[in-house]
C-alpha cells in the first residue's frame, strides 16, 4: 500500500529534494525500455496513485496528466532496442534511469529507485524493493514510464499491424509469438529475447 509519508521520511538538512525513478518494458520481446524520474511537491497527495501495474489503462492515462500537472519536475527517457542488445537489458535499464535523472532540471539530493539494483548513478540513490507500491514519487514515475511506453507500442502497431503491439505491448503472449513465427522478426524485436522461441 502506498505510504504518503515514505518520501518525506528521507528529508533532512542534506536531503531537500527526493525523486522517484522507475522503468517500464524490461520484460517484453520488442521495443525500448522506458524510465521516468519524478519530483513531487512535499505533502502532495495524488488520489488513486498506485503501482502502474495495478491500475487500468484508463486510470493510468488520467493519472499521467495529473502527475505532469503537479510535479515539480519530471523527465522520461529510454534505452533503444540496439542498446538493449549491445549492453543487455539490466544495463540498458540502468542507462534509461540515469538519462531520466540527468534530464531533470532540478537536481535531486536523493533518488529512490524501484528494485534492488542501482549502478553508477549521477546522484545518491536508495533502492526500494516494491517501491512502486510504497513510494508516491516512484509510483508516479512508474505511471509516466508505463503510459509513455504503451503509447510507443500503439505507434509500433501502426508500423507493424499484423503483430498486435496495441494488445500485447511487446510482451511474449501467444498472439505475439505466433505473429513472429508467421511474419518473422522486425527491427524493433530484441533478438537476445527471442532465442528461446522455436
Amino acid at each position: 500500500m502506498l505510504d504518503y509519508f515514505f518520501d518525506l521520511s528521507f528529508l533532512n538538512e542534506e536531503i531537500k529534494v527526493v525523486c522517484g525513478v522507475d522503468e517500464a518494458g524490461r520484460g517484453p520481446l520488442a521495443g525500448p525500455v522506458v524510465a521516468a524520474a519524478c519530483i513531487l511537491p512535499d505533502g502532495l497527495i495524488i488520489d488513486g496513485l498506485d503501482d502502474s501495474k495495478k491500475l487500468s489503462e484508463k486510470k493510468r492515462e488520467k493519472l499521467f496528466d495529473i502527475i505532469i500537472e503537479n510535479a515539480l519536475d519530471y523527465h522520461i527517457a529510454m534505452a533503444t532496442v540496439e542498446e538493449i542488445e549491445e549492453i543487455n537489458i539490466l544495463n540498458a535499464t540502468m542507462l534509461a534511469m540515469k538519462r531520466a535523472i540527468n534530464g531533470l532540471k532540478i537536481k535531486p539530493d536523493l533518488a529512490l529507485i524501484d528494485g534492488n539494483t542501482a549502478r553508477d548513478f549521477p546522484v545518491p540513490v536508495k533502492t526500494v524493493v516494491g517501491g512502486d507500491a510504497t513510494s508516491q514519487s516512484i509510483a508516479a514515475a512508474s505511471i509516466l514510464a508505463k503510459v509513455t511506453r504503451d503509447r510507443m507500442c500503439y505507434e509500433l502497431d501502426k508500423l507493424y499491424p499484423e503483430y498486435g503491439f496495441a494488445k500485447h505491448k511487446g510482451y511474449g503472449t501467444k498472439l505475439h509469438t505466433d505473429a513472429i513465427k508467421t511474419y518473422g522478426i522486425t527491427p524493433v524485436h530484441r533478438l537476445s529475447f527471442l532465442k528461446k522461441l522455436k
